[in-house]
């Protein structure tokens, strides 16, 4: 979207990815693990190797989001960094932190259990249920999954039994899993200081793997209810930059439920823009 509008590009990544193939990426270089301090180091030689004065970085992975905001003070004298300030990263990357946010602001969540101690008697909601990280990529490297599901108390024990000892309770938290057919909405915004100046919402109508996997189709919708309850949460937060907000509509209550954020562009993101929403254009403009 920017190798269109004839702004050079480069792609930095930890793997062989598909975007180094574009016809618009100028170069391509591998990259230490982005969530490695040692990343945010290779950023900086790379500036003074490559000449990137004052280049923007847009982060599309939640761990070089995390080690660029972590380390925001130093790239910010070599590059433009759009990503926020490690305090309200913190708060949208740690799950616990965030839900606790929505629901301070009166933005409805699945029914969610928060375990202090891995104690299965603790756990009142309806199956089956969810186990998710915290940290979401962090436990995708441990399980090979987003999210593990829970049909029956029996099962539950079970694990907690044979897998769950060896993290600690503060790690995770259970949620009911929403019924019926999961189309993750996505809610998009850019941002300044909280205030949306900019959005666009799209659905998953399939995805890979075919449960909390990543979209294959999608499609542009229009959803004022859940563009409300974004806009309060970037409020809260007084976010600035472009990030993508999840929902599912709980069809029990025909409430729309947050799931998480990210605090960067998205793999759909060119969906927005075909739609005349260029995020990546208008972040390098600001």
């Amino acid at each position: 979207m920017l190798g269109k509008s004839g702004i050079p590009v480069i792609v930095v990544d930890q793997s062989n990815c598909v975007a180094r193939y574009s016809k618009y990426c100028r170069k391509y270089f591998r990259c230490p693990d982005y969530i490695s301090d040692e990343f945010a180091d290779f950023i900086l030689r790379l500036q003074r190797a490559e000449n990137l004065q004052d280049w923007l970085l847009i982060p599309s992975n939640d761990h070089a989001v995390y080690t660029i905001s972590k380390h925001k003070e130093r790239l910010a004298k070599c590059y433009r960094v759009i990503t926020e300030d490690i305090a309200v990263i913190s708060k949208i990357y740690n799950k616990r932190e965030l839900l606790s946010l929505a629901v301070a602001v009166g933005v409805p969540i699945p029914p969610t259990v928060m375990p202090l101690d891995a104690n299965p008697d603790h756990i009142d909601l309806r199956y089956p249920v969810l186990i998710k990280g915290n940290n979401g990529l962090s436990f995708y490297k441990r399980w090979g999954h987003k999210a593990i599901q829970i049909d029956n108390e029996r099962d539950l024990r079970e694990l907690w039994k044979s897998t769950l000892p060896g993290i600690a309770p503060d790690e995770y938290f259970v949620q009911e899993l929403i019924p019926g057919k999961h189309k993750t909405i996505s809610c998009t915004v850019f941002a300044l200081d909280g205030e949306v100046k900019s959005h666009w919402t799209g659905v998953k109508l399939r995805e890979h793997p075919l449960t909390f996997g990543t979209a294959t189709c999608c499609q542009s919708i229009k959803d004022e209810e859940i563009l409300l309850q974004s806009k309060n949460l970037i409020r809260e937060l007084g976010y600035t930059g472009v990030c993508e907000i999840e929902w599912l509509r709980d069809p029990r209550d025909d409430q729309a439920k947050l799931i998480e954020i990210n605090a960067r562009t998205w793999l759909w993101v060119g969906l927005a823009a075909i739609c005349g929403v260029n995020y990546p254009l208008q972040i390098w403009e600001y």
